[in-house]
């Protein structure tokens, strides 16, 4: 059973994409991902595709409180993701995976387009892997 909504999710359109438009540094990152597309190679479109799902599908950013926020859409549409990825936890929680076959807790990396581009991710259960970017404002200026 998936653990997201089938296609064509109007629900992840409206709550997860919709509203991060109103933010401008995010329009002009999500900008900056497609002009870089732009007569890309197909090595290139790969690698670009990889910096997208892990950020405007499912990127994490710094709140000015510290702790993780979610702009991705993928977790703005997904309570139990949203849950799962923003969750603040011990450093002794243990990684792995459970008798679910889920990861207890994801690993979160800072957000570097270059290790982004090369990281792969599946698309029916939750991400093992996210990135973390310390604004969306330095989520652009890396992604150039």
């Amino acid at each position: 059973m998936p653990l997201y909504t089938p296609e064509p999710d109007i629900c992840h359109e409206l709550l997860g994409h919709v509203p991060m438009f109103v933010d401008r540094d995010f329009c002009d990152f999500s900008q900056e991902i497609g002009l870089a597309s732009l007569g890309a190679s197909d090595e290139d479109v790969l690698k670009l595709a990889r910096c997208y799902w892990h950020s405007v599908e499912f990127g994490l950013c710094r709140g000015e409180d510290g702790t993780h926020k979610a702009y991705g859409a993928g977790l703005l549409s997904s309570f139990g993701e949203l849950e799962y990825s923003c969750k603040e936890r011990s450093q002794d929680e243990p990684y792995g995976t459970g008798e679910d076959g889920m990861p207890l807790r994801p690993v979160i990396k800072p957000w570097d387009p270059a290790v982004a581009a090369a990281q792969d991710f599946p698309i029916t259960t939750y991400q093992p892997v996210y990135f973390l970017a310390e604004s969306l404002q330095d989520a652009k200026l890396k992604m150039r």
